[in-house]
């Protein structure tokens, strides 16, 4: 990883590429159908796992420069990405350049750029608006941006991003692409002040629709916390209820396994699926 630092007078919903399995009843007049496009449904979890990967990002670059400076024990950013940092009194601008292509420590492959800015604290607290681009993530762009509330300390005393959106990404092989609007709120709960990423674990919650250019819309929300290890590709636990073509159901990761499996429920049937 390479820091570069100029002074001037004045910084999920997630893993859910998936498969149904055995989602459809064989009798076409039963009310428990499950009726959800497979197509659009699986660009809509792809969609949600480019967003949280994203914001997953961002907040380790903000927390490497501005909360754990002196204490990078693991960094989630290899040698191919450049961090810009660019001080204006006690805020300042953030810059992960990933050129062409970066291969992430986590696995992920990014390129193009993420802009942080940021102003100084107040009472514990910094908005910092993000802005992408020519942003990819695994071969899916990001474009868009949005503000980010940053609190050193929540009531529970951890740091925690209340994130608002609007975030369209462009998927591999297709002129459709998906808009996503909502409030993410992800709380820091272990792992904090390790100067590594590997053990670091976050509560997610809160809601978003996303639109496609092709017309198809869902929403979501999170009914039961959902849990992100950053050391895991997957949510490892939590409950998310969709609605989407007059339906409603859920997902749940089920009980902190670091697996690709999670249940997808409608209408008291559970049927499984692969992220």
């Amino acid at each position: 990883m390479k820091t570069i630092i100029k002074k001037t007078a004045l910084f999920s919903f997630l893993a859910l590429t998936f498969l149904f399995i055995g989602c459809t009843s064989n009798d076409d007049s039963s009310p428990n159908e499950v009726n959800f496009s497979a197509e659009d449904s699986q660009r809509a979890a792809q969609a949600d796992n480019v967003v949280e990967g994203t914001f997953s990002i961002m907040e380790s670059g903000y927390v490497q420069v501005e909360e754990e400076p002196d204490n990078v024990v693991n960094s989630l950013f290899p040698a191919c990405t450049v961090i810009t940092i660019l001080p204006n009194g006690d805020g300042g601008t953030i810059i992960l350049d990933f050129g062409d292509e970066c291969q992430l420590n986590n696995g992920s492959v990014v390129s193009g750029m993420i802009t942080l800015e940021y102003g100084p604290f107040t009472a514990g607290t910094r908005t910092i608006n993000y802005t992408f681009d020519e942003f990819t993530y695994n071969g899916n762009g990001v474009a868009g941006g949005g503000e980010i509330f940053r609190e050193i300390a929540n009531s529970n005393g951890n740091p925690q991003s209340t994130i608002n959106e609007e975030i369209t990404v462009s998927f591999p092989n297709t002129t459709v692409t998906a808009t996503r609007n909502g409030l993410r709120v992800a709380e820091w709960v272990e792992g904090i002040g390790t100067g590594t990423w590997l053990d670091n674990v976050y509560h997610i919650t809160g809601n978003w629709d996303t639109v496609f250019t092709n017309g198809f819309q869902r929403s979501g929300e999170v009914t039961e916390t959902l849990v992100r290890k950053l050391n895991c590709l997957y949510l490892v636990s939590g409950m998310l209820e969709v609605q989407q073509e007059g339906l409603t159901a859920a997902i749940d990761w089920g009980e902190g396994e670091c697996d690709n499996l999670a249940t997808f429920i409608f209408n008291g049937q559970e049927y499984p699926i692969i992220l």
